[in-house]
């Protein structure tokens, strides 16, 4: 990515106030440097700070793969109050992502993940509620039509990978999800559709602005090749009543 003045901004700014901003990050962007990514070579953190001319401080987590609402501290002191909030459960968090199958109605994930540095078991809680389902005229294997499901995901804690975890273990993996989800599923949607983006949106953040006590919204537009599936797989299929 290369920018100048004349250039539209390189991250969509979804929210901005003195010491808050939230972006809209694109899929397959790193938040900041990573030794599992060591051939990467942009990161949000940076981007962004160029952008802003301006030090930003990420306050939580977002994986390379997803997209949606990413949000940044722009001080070391607002950083802990945002950082204290979400550790504290403060945030409401919700998820958009497309699946394999048919998923129920709603379904409540309690399921402890083992955390990956330290091999402890964490408890770990994902609400699930389906939008949208859809079978269309596929193969795959046996089965002459394929059926998948766009579901809202609302974590309750935060633990690595946990959406993604969440719905492999239910054998509802995420579209495009690599390690944890379907390889040939994945194939299908790489030939059929030249597909590569993992099929996760962070949709909405709410909050209590720490300082104003604001009641804060942010909710982020779909990125392109999100929109872009849901328009292949779910243009004729009737929302979940």
């Amino acid at each position: 990515m290369n920018s100048s003045p004349d250039t539209a901004p390189l991250l969509t700014i979804l929210y901005q106030s003195a010491d808050l901003v939230a972006i809209n990050k694109p899929h397959g962007l790193l938040v900041h440097r990573s030794p599992i990514a060591s051939n990467a070579s942009e990161f949000a953190v940076q981007i962004l700070r160029d952008q802003l001319g301006h030090r930003v401080y990420p306050v939580h987590r977002l994986d390379r793969k997803t997209g949606g609402v990413l949000l940044f501290a722009l001080t070391e002191s607002m950083n802990s109050l945002m950082q204290q909030q979400f550790m504290e459960g403060g945030v409401d968090k919700s998820y958009l992502a497309i699946v394999r199958g048919f998923t129920p109605d709603e379904q409540t994930i309690d399921y402890a993940l083992r955390n990956d540095e330290t091999g402890v078991f964490q408890d770990a809680v994902t609400h699930i509620k389906t939008l949208q389902r859809t079978e269309i005229p596929l193969p795959f294997g046996k089965h002459a039509t394929s059926r998948y499901s766009l579901v809202e995901l609302t974590p309750d804690t935060g633990r690595m990978h946990q959406l993604r975890k969440h719905m492999a273990h239910i054998l509802h993996p995420i579209i495009g999800d690599r390690p944890h989800g379907c390889n040939k599923q994945n194939k299908l949607f790489k030939e059929h559709f030249e597909m590569n983006t993992m099929l996760l949106h962070a949709r909405q953040l709410k909050f209590t602005h720490p300082i104003t006590e604001e009641r804060i919204t942010i909710i982020a537009p779909f990125q392109t090749e999100f929109e872009r599936m849901l328009g292949e797989l779910f243009r004729e299929a009737s929302p979940v009543k």
